[in-house]
């Protein structure tokens, strides 16, 4: 059992011992009791819905970076400032890279400390094995899709082109558009 439904099932048994409640002989629950626990179910749900708003938060943040970066990379191509683009490039594959894996080492450990306190954002999509294990928002197919671009930014920072470059990051806008940017 996770920390926090020990505490709950111990807070909920404290309070039943104390009140006296716990002596009850009526088959019926205590209103007040209901009502705590309605109040810890929208607690919990809305915990829920801020993971989901926080991720996206995160992914539009590092598209936003990537974005910037894609720039940079196209004014460096084309001042012939090709130091200057091989950097760019490095910088968006490694942003294209951050949303494919929803974040940065940074937020893999909290995924990780999500995940061992028993917490999976997608269970269902982990069961139909369309969502990595502890992933909010990015399934499968688009991790993939980012991680290809993400990889093939890379290998083309080595001889920056601006064709390659706005080739793939087309790519990274069709994913975005398809997997990302309608997520709520």
């Amino acid at each position: 059992m996770t920390t926090w439904k020990t505490a709950a099932v111990a807070g909920l048994t404290l309070l039943l011992a104390g009140s006296g409640l716990a002596q009850s002989r009526s088959a019926a629950t205590p209103p007040e009791m209901v009502a705590t626990y309605d109040a810890l179910a929208d607690a919990i749900l809305g915990g829920i819905k801020a993971e989901r708003k926080l991720v996206l938060a995160i992914l539009a943040t590092t598209y936003g970076h990537a974005q910037a970066e894609a720039g940079r990379a196209r004014a460096a191509l084309k001042a012939g400032d090709a130091a200057a683009a091989k950097t760019a490039i490095e910088n968006l594959a490694t942003a294209v890279g951050q949303i494919a894996t929803e974040g940065d080492n940074a937020v893999a450990g909290v995924r990780k400390r999500l995940l061992e306190g028993g917490h999976h954002a997608n269970s269902e999509g982990e069961a139909q094995g369309t969502f990595d294990e502890g992933f909010v928002i990015v399934n499968k197919v688009a991790k993939k899709a980012f991680l290809e671009s993400s990889q093939a930014l890379a290998m083309s920072a080595k001889a920056p082109k601006a064709e390659t470059l706005d080739a793939e990051w087309k790519k990274v806008e069709a994913a975005w558009t398809q997997h990302i940017a309608g997520a709520k």
